[in-house]
């Protein structure tokens, strides 16, 4: 593959022109207004993901690639719009050298000995006597016709130590191709190789553009382990990268605009034999970014199909706990939950879990009754829900205990949800499993916070006693709320100005004095407000000398939350500020309105000297002032 290829494989046209142009589904395409003419009317600017390409069907009649639309967008030549898209798509651009030339071509020669070696393996499937009872087996067993057979290219490795080391050799092919391939293994303790795949049903494994990779293999006596083996990694094979049936699936994928994932190859070709077109297999591990991003070129609307074992209890508690790189590395598919929530933000996508009945695959659910998986897929619920109904199944809820860990592990996850509606929703989902109140789960959200940071905050003017006595107090909630906007603004004080034109914006007064409850925070607000009315001093340089002693683990809690994560961006910041912000005064609001509807309460049963009408209006008053924040909050944020 060379530059360009690699650029257009790793950049998705629908993700480029969405950057410049508001882009609409439209069947598998998307429209839009041109971005190179002036027109508010008729969307005739179409994008064609399949293709990779993209036409104005208006005044430009123009068309082309993502290369064309970088080119006319920039007023570029075409090496300029290949060094800023490679530099998108982290390529490195090399000159063809003689020595890569070379390796191009040994790359070559190793997709055309795995094309022969499919040729060897459907061979002995369908000519030989020990393939004819393995073809047998595919079928009676696993009811698959002869279409799928041939359409899935699906091969017998016969039981011989080295019938393909052979068959190859006789062609002239040496052993550091055949072992390049992946397709035999040196032997231990002797000299020379053997095959890697004996007494096995194949499975030719292709990449999105149809090009073989390698091979799995799955068992078919059950003395021979492991029960499914892969290709090795090779110049060409890399489990992370691929998905299997992805050459397949990639236009059922757009047409029905969701994929499903499964664990194993029969479930991909027993659901494609059943109409379900839309599954692939990360082949038996936890999904790699690379591969999510593979999906998402295809649909943002994803549901893992998992067995019990993968995704009950113990699968659940072990993706929670399990650190991600152990993950990528494990040989059995792992339920990462974390991981597939913050993909889904990252992706912008919709991740959902569909529980299989016990002791069923996926193929067999569908070739028995179509009609029945058709169901098992309409009921997937998101993964936070599917990880709160696993985790509290048959257990104890009225326990204080059980619901203290169940909550535990539940709560960072719903952290990792960037949408604040959703995250309201799965907290209150939570608490009424749970039978607790909503200001309790924030509780422990921000005792974990507490804890995770306590060594850093030493300088505190407040006893470990009593702010672990503040931790269990609802003012507390407040405390970090506030706390929060300040540890991102001591280093960004600018961002006030953009946080004042965006409440503006929504008829909302500016950050004052006044939302800070909190004496020392308070405090530091007033020294961020003034450091931007005076011109004297750069604003961060006068926070940092006039900031009290006993405030400076601000400074160092507010580096680790700025500068030390990766990929962080000035507008992951903004949203952050505005929408903690936002929350603060609305949760200010709720307490305003409770203790004015109880002093409301209160006059009627025992009147005194309380001014009803005065407490008629501001709660009135309150109660709009919610409306407009809940409205403001569930909006999309859009930076002026």
């Amino acid at each position: 593959m060379n530059n360009i290829e690699e650029i257009k494989a790793r950049i998705d046209i629908v993700d480029l022109v969405s950057e410049t142009v508001k882009l609409r589904r439209a069947g598998k395409n998307y429209t839009g207004f041109c971005p190179f003419h002036a027109n508010t009317r008729t969307p005739a600017f179409v994008v064609f993901p399949d293709s990779g390409t993209w036409r104005c069907f208006g005044e430009c009649n123009e068309g082309g690639d993502i290369f064309k639309f970088v080119m006319k967008k920039e007023g570029w030549d075409f090496p300029e719009a290949l060094r800023y898209l490679a530099e998108k798509a982290g390529i490195t651009l090399e000159p063809v050298t003689p020595k890569k030339k070379e390796e191009n071509e040994y790359i070559e020669k190793l997709r055309s000995i795995l094309e022969d070696a499919v040729i060897f393996f459907r061979h002995h499937l369908t000519q030989t006597e020990n393939g004819r009872q393995t073809l047998s087996y595919l079928k009676q067993n696993r009811l698959l016709n002869d279409k799928t057979i041939e359409t899935f290219e699906l091969g017998y490795a016969p039981n011989a130590w080295e019938a393909m080391l052979d068959h190859f050799h006789n062609k002239g092919i040496n052993d550091k191709a055949l072992l390049d391939c992946g397709l035999i293994t040196k032997r231990n303790e002797a000299d020379g190789y053997y095959d890697r795949f004996r007494n096995r049903v194949i499975f030719p494994i292709r990449d999105a553009s149809q090009r073989i990779c390698g091979f799995g293999a799955r068992a078919l006596s059950n003395d021979d382990m492991p029960k499914y083996l892969n290709s090795p990694q090779t110049l060409i094979f890399d489990k992370s990268a691929l998905l299997f049936g992805l050459d397949k699936a990639r236009k059922p994928i757009r047409t029905a605009d969701q994929v499903i994932i499964v664990e194993g190859y029969f479930d991909v070709i027993g659901l494609y034999q059943a109409g379900f077109q839309n599954a692939v297999s990360p082949m038996g591990t936890a999904l790699t970014p690379v591969q999510m991003r593979h999906v998402k070129r295809y649909t943002r609307k994803i549901v893992l199909a998992l067995d019990p074992d993968s995704a009950g209890e113990k699968a659940t508690l072990k993706g929670l706990e399990v650190a991600r790189e152990t993950m990528d590395h494990s040989a059995e598919f792992v339920f990462d939950p974390r991981g597939l929530v913050r993909s889904e933000a990252r992706l912008d996508a919709d991740i959902r879990v569909c529980s299989l009945p016990d002791g069923l695959d996926p193929d067999e659910i569908a070739l028995q009754d179509a009609a029945r998986w058709q169901t098992v897929v309409e009921n997937a619920k998101p993964i936070i829900t599917h990880v709160i109904d696993t985790l509290t199944a048959g257990k104890d809820l009225e326990d204080p205990k059980t619901k203290s860990e169940i909550a535990e592990k539940v709560i960072p996850l719903i952290k990792d949800v960037p949408n604040a509606v959703e995250r309201d929703t799965y907290r209150q989902q939570l608490a009424k499993i749970l039978h607790v109140s909503e200001q309790s789960l924030f509780s422990v959200s921000e005792v974990q916070y507490l804890n995770k940071r306590r060594p850093r905050r030493q300088k505190m003017a407040l006893e470990p006693d009593s702010l672990e006595t503040q931790v269990k107090a609802e003012r507390n909630k407040f405390y970090n709320l506030e706390k929060h906007i300040l540890l991102l603004l001591v280093k960004k004080p600018d961002m006030v100005y953009d946080l004042d034109r965006y409440l503006k914006k929504n008829d909302l007064q500016p950050i004052s004095e006044e939302d800070m409850e909190f004496g020392d925070l308070q405090l530091v607000l007033s020294l961020i407000l003034d450091s931007l009315k005076q011109i004297d001093t750069a604003a961060e340089e006068y926070i940092d000398a006039k900031l009290p002693e006993d405030m400076t683990w601000l400074k160092t809690d507010s580096e680790e939350l700025i500068l030390k994560p990766e990929n962080i961006t000035q507008n992951h910041l903004f949203t952050d500020l505005v929408q903690t912000f936002l929350n603060l005064r609305k949760n200010k609001v709720v307490e305003k309105i409770n203790s004015l509807s109880m002093l409301h309460s209160s006059s009627e049963t025992e009147p005194g000297n309380l001014d009803m009408s005065m407490i008629q209006r501001e709660l009135l008053e309150s109660i709009k002032m919610r409306a407009t924040l809940d409205r403001v909050l569930s909006s999309p944020l859009i930076g002026d």
